[in-house]
């Protein structure tokens, strides 16, 4: 019995608020701990979203561009040159690029004749 006896002094201290306040510190120092290792895995973590973000979204913008401007030169280069069809879509391009300069403040584009 004398065992059990020295095995309980052991365990309690003589003062109870000591005790308490021992373990409130390492709680305290627990949550300190934690917060740091939570705040340094947020700042790995962000790198790599930020990265991912970038990448999906210049995928996404280049097959969107490749989907459209390809069909669209294909159709283009098919079609002969020297015909009403392609001067229309010529000076109608040329003519809506003056009128987004105007638009946005930019110099005007020079006034091209159309091709006869």
């Amino acid at each position: 019995m004398s065992q059990d006896t020295n095995a309980t002094d052991a365990v309690q201290s003589p003062d109870p608020l000591a005790a308490v306040a021992d373990a409130m510190q390492a709680a305290a120092e627990s949550v300190t701990q934690g917060a740091a290792a939570a705040r340094d895995a947020a700042g790995r973590a962000l790198p790599s979203v930020g990265l991912f973000t970038n990448r999906l979204l210049y995928s996404t913008c280049y097959a969107v561009s490749y989907g459209v401007v390809f069909p669209m030169a294909l159709v283009a280069l098919s079609i002969p040159q020297n015909n009403p069809l392609v001067h229309g879509m010529i000076d109608g391009s040329r003519a809506a690029r003056g009128k987004v300069d105007e638009i946005l403040g930019g110099a005007k584009a020079p006034e091209q004749a159309p091709a006869a």
